[in-house]
């Protein structure tokens, strides 16, 4: 086994304890005043020099006292009365609680570290008939790679050949491997459980899922919640504090005729008791670890202001299409006035070959499925809530809803028509100018998870809900009608603003979270309170608006996530609570009764402990899928 040194800080604190064991093996078992005197000067410089250096770090680059400071003179002042055991013992329980608290904040900060270290290193691409190894950074999207049992995905990609089973836990954290067949889309750093694949690569490296993971949460551990910014003003003032307020207790006990020695030693004592780290530290502890845990169960923070945020959620607002519904929807009819459904849907799927939408997505599969090829359409560009649009070998090409049949100035009094309007399916019309080429139904579903992840949510405290859409109102509430919401709480034919000017006023009422996954709910997610961004592979500019994102499209992790960020609210509180809480009694000990300061020293430290271990408890709290809430 390869040897490996220890880090400079348990290095340190070994050293810091075996001088304080020497010193007092020296005092009280073996006494030998010269070997006492080094094991002291041992514990002194290995437990206070380290301290002194990061105290002076701090000073000269952020001009700011910190706690290291204060347990540095406080040890000196034992030092400087007599009382060099209490000091040694002081800065060896001050060493081994940060290396503690190093090491368990570490577990909460290593998410980074084991993202990175799920992406392999090479892939199989396929090079004509043959297939040859290149690094995955050589990898650009169009090109083919071959995955056998057993391979790590390298890159975002859709599958060309084969089928087979992939465990996706390592990305959305669901535990049941994902069946998938041709067409279907697979994820960087998943696992090709059985069959060969071949993959098209979508996504260079550097803009796959695993990165926007890792830029996620490394903007997560970056953004500091109001909780963390008041812990971190308080502990830089209040050190300051502390440090004078010591300094004047020293003068106050000289002037009340106390000798210097007992002054100078109930001044430290006090400058203990008073020391702000539980404080300090309590609200990072709480925090990075529910980040963790998050993280670990599919759900991405991008700070743990976000966190904070969503615990005092109690109404939430959703998209219908691709975040209630499967987004896997299917073509159920086809009206052209000419009977020509062939070279109807060819140019439709053309126009649509471009588009991530479902809908487009199920034009192109009806397609596919007729054995139609596509007609060349260039020039595709959305048009949000109306539809999409293009230019093909006759000219301008455009598909939508009824707002972009009414904007073109289109339009047909078939009966036909006319009787799929009024069906409870999206309907989508194709034309070309004024003149109407088409229309076809889609029918999408619920998630089997959309309805039980609504009822959690409701059972968890939420007292608002509402699905926004720019469908149909009648198919509108034939969804909401599966997922148990009322007609009061679905709002249908909506415009991008309508969605942002429902939240405004939703938010005059309490805090709002906004679940979505497309262009269109962009500014949705940016206006609501808490954006959620729905399912690994959402859009681009919906993971850019969100504040969370949701890797699963399991819903009821959206009910996990709020559960989970309600209990670090919980626990933030208590760390708090119990932090300024044994600091008053510390203090109160300190300024009107004869508190000792090696029990000063266990108070503070053993606080200091307690709060960390108590967020910690958060690490052992992931999201799974199937809790109902709680």
């Amino acid at each position: 086994m390869k040897f490996r040194l220890p880090d400079a800080d348990l290095l340190f604190t070994a050293l810091t304890l075996t001088g304080l064991l020497v010193a007092a093996l020296a005092r009280w078992a073996l006494p030998q005043p010269g070997v006492e005197a080094a094991g002291y000067l041992l514990a002194y410089l290995a437990g206070g020099v380290p301290a002194f250096l990061r105290a002076g770090r701090e000073l000269i680059r952020q001009r700011v006292l910190d706690i290291d400071l204060l347990m540095v003179v406080a040890a000196l002042a034992a030092l400087a009365v007599g009382a060099a055991m209490e000091g040694a013992v002081l800065l060896t329980l001050f060493s081994l609680s940060s290396t503690l608290e190093d090491r368990a904040m570490g577990r909460a900060r290593r998410a980074v570290e084991a993202l990175m270290a799920l992406r392999p290193d090479t892939a199989l691409r396929r090079e004509g008939a043959a297939t040859r190894e290149v690094p995955v950074a050589a990898l650009v999207p169009g090109d083919v790679v071959v995955l056998r049992p057993g391979a790590r995905v390298p890159v975002d990609g859709t599958i060309a050949e084969g089928s087979g089973a992939l465990d996706e836990s390592t990305i959305t954290g669901e535990s049941m491997p994902v069946h998938k067949g041709p067409g279907a889309p697979v994820f960087e750093a998943t696992v090709n459980l059985d069959g060969v694949l071949a993959v098209t690569v979508t996504r260079g490296t550097a803009e796959s899922t695993v990165a926007r993971m890792i830029a996620l949460v490394t903007e997560a551990q970056a953004a500091k919640a109001p909780s963390e910014r008041f812990s971190e003003w308080f502990g830089q003032r209040y050190t300051v504090a502390v440090l004078l307020g010591a300094i004047l207790a020293f003068g106050i006990f000289l002037a009340l005729g106390w000798g210097h020695d007992l002054a100078l030693y109930r001044a430290a004592t006090l400058l203990v008791a008073a020391s702000p780290c539980a404080v300090v530290i309590s609200v990072p502890a709480a925090i990075l670890s529910a980040l963790s845990a998050a993280a670990r169960g599919g759900v991405l923070f991008k700070g743990g202001a976000a966190l904070e945020t969503l615990a005092e959620v109690r109404a939430f607002a959703f998209d219908k299409t691709g975040t209630l519904t499967t987004g896997r929807a299917e073509v159920t009819g086809i009206w052209t006035p000419d009977g020509n459904e062939a070279g109807f849907l060819s140019a439709l799927a053309g126009l649509e070959a471009q588009s991530e939408h479902p809908i487009g997505r199920a034009v192109r599969a009806e397609a596919q499925r007729r054995g139609l090829s596509p007609a060349p359409v260039t020039a595709v560009h959305s048009a949000p809530s109306e539809g999409i649009e293009g230019r093909d070998a006759e000219g301008t090409l455009w598909a939508g809803n009824a707002r972009m049949v009414a904007r073109r100035g289109a339009g047909s009094d078939a009966p036909a028509l006319a009787a799929l309007a009024e069906g409870a399916e999206t309907l989508i019309y194709a034309g070309r100018g004024e003149r109407l080429l088409g229309a076809v139904t889609v029918a999408d579903r619920p998630r089997v998870t959309s309805a039980a992840g609504l009822r959690a949510l409701r059972a968890g405290g939420v007292t608002e809900r509402a699905m926004m859409t720019g469908d149909r109102r009648a198919v509108a509430l034939r969804i909401g009608a599966e997922l148990g919401l009322r007609p009061d709480e679905i709002h249908a034919d909506l415009l991008p603003g309508d969605k942002v000017r429902l939240i405004a006023a939703m938010t005059e009422r309490g805090k709002v979270a906004f679940v979505g996954d497309g262009v269109n709910d962009a500014a949705a997610l940016a206006r609501a309170d808490v954006g959620i961004a729905m399912g690994a592979a959402g859009s681009e500019v919906a993971l850019q608006a969100a504040d969370v994102a949701l890797l699963s499209e399991d819903m009821t992790r959206l009910a996990e996530a709020h559960r989970l960020a309600r209990r670090t609210a919980r626990i933030v509180r208590q760390n708090l609570t119990f932090a300024l809480g044994a600091m008053a009694v510390l203090v109160t000990g300190g300024l009107f009764f004869e508190l000792p300061l090696p029990l000063a020293v266990i108070g503070h430290e053993g606080g200091t402990v307690l709060v960390v271990l108590n967020g910690l408890r958060l690490l052992a709290d992931p999201i799974r899928s199937d809790r109902r809430g709680r």
